[in-house]
């Protein structure tokens, strides 16, 4: 019981610092970073649109958000319905437009509840900006998870570095903003292929999101309002917490001692997040 007590103070510990850190990349005025094209640059055909929307299908996009059980926990650890709802609004693409816009993203593609296995295929393979030795690894291995498992049923919004694509399955803003936030970290890196493996790294995955968290933040207290600000504190925290928690968990001796460790760091991020919220438009 000492050690599980020791284990969870830890935990809390963790969720404390690095919304500290994320919240301390949040610099005003908002810092824009500038994404120098090369000829190694995958650029979008002159024919080609930067967002594309997936054929709706209302039995399916209604539905299978509530029938698939990694949605359904996704809901409910983020305490949030429109996870994975598979019914996107043009006020969540518009915010995502505008996103882009302000910080010169141009050639970063955006799947609206899409699923395009060619489309995936020749941008892996095609991207020259990631050294080959990562795109024809870890990049096809990307391009098969992404033909096996296709969002449009698993849902699971995601920025892919490999074939520079954004994916949103969820109607939330302030999640599309964060997927933003990683095409904007990856398109500053020159090292492209390399910073996408240390994602898959032992708590690498920390350090990627809470910048893009971090830069989600900073944009709104820029750009955005009051309320725009408080969803992406009581959304993207306990997102982050639910990082913290798999990774610490990882080192948990058995699977109780995880599902705690995990739990608490989600349940503090929320914490974290809601005083957050509370604080906006008094700071």
């Amino acid at each position: 019981m000492r050690n599980l007590l020791r284990s969870n103070a830890i935990v809390l510990i963790c969720v404390f610092f690095a919304f500290s850190v994320s919240f301390g990349c949040a610099t005003a005025p908002y810092q824009k970073v500038e994404i120098t094209d090369s000829v190694k640059t995958l650029r979008r055909r002159p024919d080609e649109d930067q967002f594309v929307r997936g054929r709706p299908v209302p039995v399916l996009d209604k539905s299978i958000g509530w029938i698939w059980p990694g949605s359904l926990l996704g809901k409910l650890l983020l305490w949030n319905h429109k996870v994975d709802s598979h019914v996107i609004s043009d006020e969540t693409i518009h915010a995502l437009e505008e996103y882009l816009e302000v910080n010169e993203i141009e050639h970063v593609k955006v799947r609206i509840n899409a699923w395009n296995v060619r489309d995936e295929w020749r941008r892996s393979l095609r991207n020259r900006e990631v050294e080959p030795w990562f795109r024809y690894s870890f990049g096809v291995l990307n391009a098969i998870q992404y033909t096996i498992f296709p969002g449009r049923i698993f849902g699971g919004d995601n920025y892919r570095p490999y074939s520079n694509t954004i994916n949103l399955y969820s109607d939330i803003p302030a999640v599309a903003w964060h997927e933003g936030g990683h095409a904007k970290d990856f398109g500053r890196r020159s090292w492209k292929g390399l910073y996408a493996f240390v994602y898959a790294l032992p708590f690498g995955s920390l350090y990627h999101e809470a910048i893009a968290t971090g830069d989600v933040m900073g944009y709104l207290h820029e750009y955005g309002d009051d309320d725009e600000l408080r969803d992406a504190y009581h959304i993207l925290y306990p997102a982050y917490g639910t990082y913290i928690g798999g990774e610490v968990s990882s080192l948990a001796p058995d699977q109780p001692t995880a599902w705690l460790i995990q739990g608490t760091a989600i349940l503090g991020a929320h914490m974290v997040g809601r005083v957050r919220g509370k604080r906006v438009g008094q700071e």
